[in-house]
């Protein structure tokens, strides 16, 4: 059983988005997302260490995912062969635990990571915290997609979908 969650081509699904990057503390990245003509989220941009940065991010915003009963999440995403984190947050606050998953993807080649919930691991600003609670799965507030892989240069990651499978 599957449930698609996240789907470029409906024509809501760009206003749902918000970039946030390391400007947020001083840092210079800068990224962007648009939607394609093939409807598929184009997340780019530069990454930049200057001013103790090196994160960009998109997620969304304004609603929840109820995701009680599935083992994980599905990216079908193509890039250019760096390290991308998938996440997803119990709280629809700026800051705050995020749960995240790690995938690559591959250089121009579509793939479908399988990324089952046990190996979301709870981060606040890039550290992993020990005590926090089990990722909520009937309260997800936030779904996202974030580079932090600490090399300096541009990026580019598509993504078709999203999807919770059982």
């Amino acid at each position: 059983m599957e449930k698609k969650i996240v789907d470029f081509s409906s024509p809501d699904e760009k206003e749902r988005w918000e970039i946030i990057n390391d400007t947020v503390m001083g840092g210079v990245s800068e990224s962007r997302t648009s939607i394609t003509d093939n409807k598929t989220a184009l997340f780019q941009g530069v990454l930049s260490l200057e001013n103790s940065g090196g994160f960009s991010s998109m997620r969304t915003h304004g609603g929840g995912f109820d995701l009680s009963g599935y083992k994980g999440l599905m990216v079908r995403a193509k890039g250019d062969g760096k390290d991308y984190r998938l996440r997803a947050r119990m709280d629809s606050s700026y800051e705050g635990i995020a749960y995240q998953a790690h995938f690559s993807a591959e250089q121009d080649t579509w793939i479908t990571a399988r990324l089952p919930f046990d190996a979301f691991r709870p981060v606040f600003r890039g550290r992993i915290v020990e005590d926090a609670p089990q990722l909520d799965l009937s309260g997800i507030q936030s779904i996202g997609f974030m580079i932090a892989d600490k090399q300096a240069g541009p990026f580019r990651l598509e993504i078709e979908w999203v999807k919770a499978y059982a």
